[in-house]
């Protein structure tokens, strides 16, 4: 057996389909994870973490912030991209280079190129947090993927179809795993299932979550 034979193995042992448009890159961001929690560190200093309230008035329990261009915020007047943050006043924090390099090469892994983003929703999960089915449609377009990164302790990913009725897909997510989804799959309804409580070794007992998108 080849070296490269034997590399593209691993490559694809490493990368699992969940669905047309939709791949899993199991530990993709497990390298380089010490800057990428720095980087969370400086992001959330300059922008707090924070429970938003839905337009319906559930406070969320997973504690939110972002970086980048755009952000991602809801209130009691509806779910919207916005420039600034609402508690500052300010424009968000700029998204850290590795975090962007870390997105960009995910995408490209998941065969979307040239994926630019311009929002990074950054999810921080207690135990018991989660979050329920939906869709990420508020974005101005639907042709550029999702790219979601998750850190800490390992969740239960829900993945399902552009209908909410059918069932969705458990997916146990571990620290460094990346799942990327577009294409056919981009309004995909997807969720977290409560927390389980654990320690990891650099978060404790904490998982963190960077959503990539392409907002304006």
């Amino acid at each position: 057996m080849t070296a490269d034979l034997f590399d593209d193995q691993l490559i694809e042992a490493a990368q699992l389909a969940i669905s047309p448009g939709a791949v899993l890159l199991r530990g993709f961001a497990r390298e380089g994870d010490a800057a990428l929690l720095h980087a969370f560190d400086d992001v959330t200093a300059q922008a707090p973490l924070r429970h938003l309230v839905t337009p319906g008035g559930y406070t969320m329990s997973v504690a939110m912030s972002n970086c980048g261009p755009l952000g991602w915020v809801s209130d009691r007047r509806g779910y919207r991209y916005a420039p600034q943050d609402p508690l500052s006043c300010h424009p968000w924090p700029a998204m850290p280079a590795c975090w962007l390099d870390l997105a960009t090469r995910a995408a490209a892994q998941a065969g979307f190129a040239d994926f630019r983003p311009d929002a990074c929703l950054v999810n921080l999960y207690a135990p018991g947090s989660k979050l329920s089915l939906h869709q990420d449609k508020d974005e101005a377009g639907f042709a550029a993927p999702i790219v979601s990164v998750s850190l800490g302790l390992p969740a239960v990913f829900l993945f399902g179809t552009p209908r909410r009725s059918d069932r969705p897909q458990r997916l146990r997510l571990s620290h460094g795993d990346v799942v990327v989804w577009g294409g056919p799959a981009r309004l995909a309804y997807h969720g977290v299932a409560p927390l389980a409580d654990g320690e990891h070794a650099l978060l404790g007992r904490r998982r963190i979550n960077l959503t990539f998108r392409q907002a304006g």
